[in-house]
C-alpha cells in the first residue's frame, strides 16, 4: 500500500516589501528602538583581556578540585587563577 499525502491550497506568497518598507510599515523606529547614547561612559574598572587556557587532568583530581571549590563556595576557574598567580607572580 502506498502512502498518500494530500496537499492543501498553495500558500500565500511572502510579502514583497523590502526591509526598509517593512520597518516603515511597523511604525517609527524611535518607538521601537531606544536612541543610542551620544556619550560612551567608561566602566569603572575594565578587566584585562582574557585568554582561554585548557589543560587535561585526571577525573579524580577534577572531582577533588570541584568538590573543595563547592565547599568553599568558589568557582574552579577563580581558584585555579589564584594558584597560577601565586606560582607565577609578575616580575
Amino acid at each position: 500500500m502506498k502512502k498518500q499525502v494530500a496537499f492543501s491550497a498553495i500558500p500565500p506568497k511572502p510579502s514583497v516589501l523590502g526591509a526598509d518598507d517593512w520597518v516603515k510599515s511597523r511604525g517609527s523606529v524611535e518607538e521601537v528602538v531606544a536612541p543610542a547614547p551620544s556619550v560612551v561612559v567608561p566602566l569603572p574598572h575594565t578587566p584585562e583581556p582574557m585568554k582561554r587556557f585548557t589543560i587535561d587532568v585526571t577525573e579524580e583530581l577534577h572531582k577533588r578540585i570541584k568538590s573543595q571549590c563547592a565547599q568553599r563556595g568558589a568557582k574552579m576557574a577563580d581558584v585555579i587563577r589564584e594558584l597560577l598567580e601565586r606560582e607565577f607572580p609578575k616580575a
